[in-house]
């Protein structure tokens, strides 16, 4: 998912008078998905749109919050709201697949499933042709042995994360839990997308 630039994301302190500035609530949203709080993460990213409701179609966050509240409908709508201000991105079809899933089934999902072209990042092409029946396991694996070093690791901890997001939609929580211990543990990275999967695996109790 591509990053949204507030100011309270470069550093730049906050003061009591901009408590309920766009920026802080944005601040507040992310710190408390972090923290395995969906609920106050979706309360605070909420403000924010009651705020700056032109704000709404970027924020993919809320609808990961969203989703680990508990609210697959809302969370639907707000991914397809995102991919009106974002096309080429699998990550928010995937999301949109699972809110799908879980609301309804995976017959849904995959009827449902957004097209996407143009995404070239590893192994992003893969998740996106699993999601929808046209790829393996094995297919999203190979694929993220590419690269080395830092690449390779972030390439393996994707591939992990959405084969675990992936394996939870469909039902199989023995094989969601694998690969999202993987994720969040062997190929932990700091980035939003890192810190999902160990948000997941806490909320999970895994």
């Amino acid at each position: 998912m591509k990053p949204i630039v507030f100011l309270a994301l470069l550093g730049l302190t906050i003061s009591a008078q901009e408590a309920a500035s766009p920026n802080a609530l944005f601040r507040q949203g992310v710190d408390a998905f972090y923290a395995a709080k969906p609920k106050e993460s979706v309360a605070a990213f909420d403000q924010l749109i009651a705020l700056v409701p032109d704000s709404k179609p970027q924020l993919w966050q809320r609808g990961l919050s969203l989703y680990y509240a508990g609210n697959f409908k809302a969370g639907r709508e707000q991914f397809e709201t995102h991919q009106t201000v974002n096309t080429v991105d699998v990550e928010n079809a995937a999301w949109h697949f699972i809110c799908v899933a879980r609301a309804e089934n995976v017959e849904a999902a995959r009827k449902a499933l957004i097209p996407i072209e143009g995404d070239t990042r590893i192994p992003m092409k893969q998740v996106h042709e699993l999601y929808g029946g046209k790829a393996t396991v094995d297919d999203v694996l190979k694929a993220a042995e590419s690269g080395e070093g830092e690449d390779l690791k972030n390439h393996r901890c994707y591939a992990h994360l959405y084969l675990g997001l992936y394996f939870e939609a469909i039902g199989d929580e023995a094989k969601a839990k694998e690969h999202m211990v993987k994720a969040a543990n062997d190929y932990q990275m700091d980035h939003y997308m890192g810190k999902c999967a160990q948000v997941h695996a806490k909320l999970r109790g895994w």
